[in-house]
Order: C-alpha cells, then structure tokens, then sequence
C-alpha cells in the first residue's frame, strides 16, 4: 500500500498530516507513505525530521488582487499540475490526502483525476480556498470544526471528526507536569502562550496583568513569549520591578504537552491544532484570534468553541492588561463557572481524531 499525504506553508498543515501518517503506520505497519510539499514551505525542514520521504513541486498561492504575482502564481500551478502528473504517475497510490494549504491542490487534484480515493482534512470553522475547490472532486472531507461543513457544496461526504492531534499530548498527568515544571499543585496555573513565535499584544495585556497577579497565593502563570520577544519583555518586568515567583516566564515551551497537563486556564490564540490539543485535554481558554490570520479564520475558530461553552473571546484590537485580568480574576473567583468551562472544553475535545480518519481514509482504497 501506497499513500500520498500533502499539507504545507504553515506548521497548521503539515503537523496534522504527520499526525495521520503515524496513525496510518500504527494501522497498516507496511504501508510505505510519501508527502508532497514545496521548496518555500516550513514542510521542507520539519517532514525530514520525522522519517518520512518528501517530493517538491512548483506552485504558489494566489494573492486576492490582480497584479503581476497573481500572473506568476497562474504559472506556477500549471507547472504544479505538471510536477504533480509526474509523481502520481511514477508513485502509483493507493490513497492521497490533503490537509491544506495550496501545495495540496495540484497533488490532489490530479489524484481526482486519476480515479484515485482522495479525501482531504480541513482544521478550521473558516476553510480555505483550496480545500473549498478540492471537496468537489474528493470522496470524503474530514472536518475540524462542525461549523466548517456548510461551506463545502460538493458530492463529498462531510465527516466532523475533530483535529487530530499528537498522541503525546494525553500522555502526561497533572502531578507529572506539576513536578516536572517545578509548579504548586496547591495553586491554579494560568498558562499563557501567543504560539511558537509568541504574540506582542498578548504579552503586553499579559504584562500588565502579570504585575497585579504577582504574589497572590491562589494562583500561578506560566507564559511563553516567543523566543524573539523574550528580551524585551524581561527588561519591561524589571522597569517594573520584577515578578514573584508565582510568574514563571520563559521565551519558549518545549515541551507543551506537560504544559497542557498542568494548565487550569489558557490565554491562547486560536489556531486549530492548538484548539484541539486544549480541548483534549478540557482546558479552558480566554481567546485572542489573531486578527491577520487567512480569511480571518482564527476568530471563527474562537467563537466556535465560545459558542459550547469552552471558551471567552476578546478580540485582538480589544485586548487589554485590564481585559485580561478581569478575564481571569472572575473565573478564578467563580469556580464552579470555571469547571462548567472545562466539561464543555473536554466535552467538545476529539482524541481519537487521528486514528477515526486514518481508519476512514483507508476504508477508501477497498471501497
């Protein structure tokens, strides 16, 4: 057996496709699997480091104005539709997968047109223009958020299965993440995170309510800058005269998943992955979307969740240090509204995401 998975630009894409991937080996240990991504893409550094084949074709986004790049990336999909023919007809699969972003379209797509089985997975409330274009030539579309599925008018099966995410992410309890990260279990841990590269103004409110929660007995902070943020907001902490230890800044965590185990409450962003692994694991969020986000996908994303209960939004232009500490002193002073937040995080969290499309993926190849 033979499967393409194709998913790339951003970490958003291509984490669930090796997520799929390794449920795949776990389901059929023989089944030999190849990505499909770009040259310019964040797949041509982090598939490598999995283990796993990767082949390149040529293809550029569309920009949503007519200019001369709009021309170029006219080019280049012919070129990818070109390198894509090339692959499908010198691999021969069994099954492709897509899973965002518009390196998928031409593998995809000329998968389609190949009578190959082909289904693709969309993370967001919001999807994307490919995946928009890709359902009407697939068999199935694996949905992220139930909200998704009225923007798909294909033939394909909908399927709401929740983002898949690393199988990591359950493995960790809290008492292992409180000692592992030098925490007090007495305590409840706000954790608060921007994403990888970190978010300024989620930093700035945070600063702000850092300062206020600094020494209080009942609680803990747990906030990740990004590393390229981390100088400058430490040098803010000291003008301001410092924290107590009850706020544990660090530029990056490498290790989230123990973070997660730990975490009572998060300020997150709203990006799918990281939706699904706190919904998982039935951690609360006070939610900043990230306002420049594709289609503005995140705040859809945000009020998805908002909407069962999971979550609070404020959004980006609105967010204030004061904002924020109101957030979070109300939820840490009404603890029963706190624990109906995480019934409805665990309740709308899908841990066997992976392995329900991996299962149903394959299903394709023998129907």
């Amino acid at each position: 057996m033979k499967v393409i998975l194709s998913g790339g630009g951003t970490g958003g894409h291509i984490y669930p496709a090796l997520t799929i991937a390794d449920q795949i080996k776990k389901l059929e240990p023989t089944a030999e699997i190849i990505f499909v991504g770009t040259q310019q893409g964040l797949e041509k550094d982090i598939i490598p480091r999995y283990g796993y084949p990767l082949k390149f074709i040529e293809v550029a986004g569309f920009k949503r104005s007519l200019s001369f790049d709009t021309l170029r990336s006219a080019f280049k999909l012919f070129t990818g539709l070109y390198d894509a023919y090339k692959i499908i007809s010198e691999e021969g699969p069994d099954l492709v997968i897509g899973t965002g972003g518009y390196v998928c379209g031409p593998i995809v797509f000329m998968a389609a047109l190949h009578k190959i089985p082909c289904c693709i997975q969309e993370q967001n409330a919001m999807p994307g223009v490919t995946n928009k274009i890709l359902s009407r030539y697939v068999r199935k579309v694996f949905l992220g958020y139930k909200e998704a599925g009225k923007f798909f008018k294909g033939k394909a099966e909908l399927v709401y299965t929740g983002n898949p995410i690393r199988t990591e992410i359950l493995e960790h309890t809290r008492e292992e993440a409180y000692k592992e990260l030098g925490l007090d279990p007495a305590k409840k841990t706000i954790l608060v995170s921007g994403g990888s590269r970190g978010a300024r103004s989620i930093n700035n409110a945070m600063l702000e309510a850092e300062i206020a929660l600094s020494g209080r007995g009942e609680v803990q902070v747990l906030h990740a800058t990004g590393d390229v943020n981390y100088d400058a907001y430490m040098q803010e902490v000291a003008k301001r005269g410092g924290v107590a230890d009850n706020i544990i800044i660090k530029p990056y965590l490498h290790n989230m998943p123990v973070a997660l185990a730990a975490a009572d409450l998060a300020v997150f962003r709203a990006g799918a992955i990281g939706l699904a692994e706190l919904m998982a694991k039935g951690v609360p969020s006070v939610l900043v979307p990230y306002p420049y986000a594709t289609a503005n996908h995140q705040e859809f994303n945000a009020r998805a969740v908002a909407a069962t209960g999971a979550a609070q939004v404020i959004l980006d232009k609105e967010l204030t240090g004061d904002k924020i500490l109101e957030a979070v002193e109300h939820l840490l002073l009404h603890v029963n509204e706190l624990e109906k937040m995480q019934a409805a995080a665990k309740a709308l969290g899908r841990p066997q995401a992976a392995e329900t499309i991996a299962r149903q993926a394959l299903a394709l190849i023998k129907d």
